[in-house]
């Protein structure tokens, strides 16, 4: 198992990169199904009709695809998990079809010791997520609280 990472254990401009997840049409189909079920992230026939012309999956399933990215990547080896505290940007920059294949590259671009929690620290991270071909999908800015080894006094 991976070394546990507090809050020292960060620094900014770190990267931390995951291993590829293949979107899967099913998968794909059913999220958009359950969660968000516009034409485009239904089946082939609705979508033609879509600005996309084609199945796509919701950005919602390639956000909550790129949060597990970035917990095998780093966020779970993170002591009881890192909480989110907010989301200061979300973009998706290009659609995701079925048999993509996506990776997360997390950079800790921002850190600071929490005013209110002296047990955590806060860290902002930018989370990229690529397709097979280097196509950006998704970028997220977002601040997460982690614990502190040896908090201050």
């Amino acid at each position: 198992m991976s070394t546990e990472l507090f809050y020292e254990d960060f620094h900014v401009g770190q990267v931390f990169a995951s291993a590829p997840a293949r979107m899967e049409r099913d998968r794909l189909v059913q999220f958009g199904a359950e969660f968000d079920p516009q034409p485009q992230h239904l089946d082939e026939e609705q979508a033609k009709g879509s600005m996309f012309g084609t199945l796509v999956a919701s950005g919602w399933h390639t956000a909550s695809l790129s949060m597990r990215l970035q917990l095998e990547a780093m966020m779970n080896r993170i002591p009881g998990g890192a909480m989110g505290a907010q989301v200061e940007q979300l973009a998706w920059r290009h659609p995701v079809h079925p048999g993509d294949d996506l990776r997360a590259r997390i950079e800790v671009t921002a850190m600071r010791e929490s005013r209110s929690r002296p047990n955590r620290g806060l860290l902002t991270l930018r989370t990229t997520t690529l397709n097979q071909d280097n196509r950006i999908v998704m970028e997220m800015i977002a601040a997460v609280l982690v614990p502190r080894r040896a908090p201050s006094c």
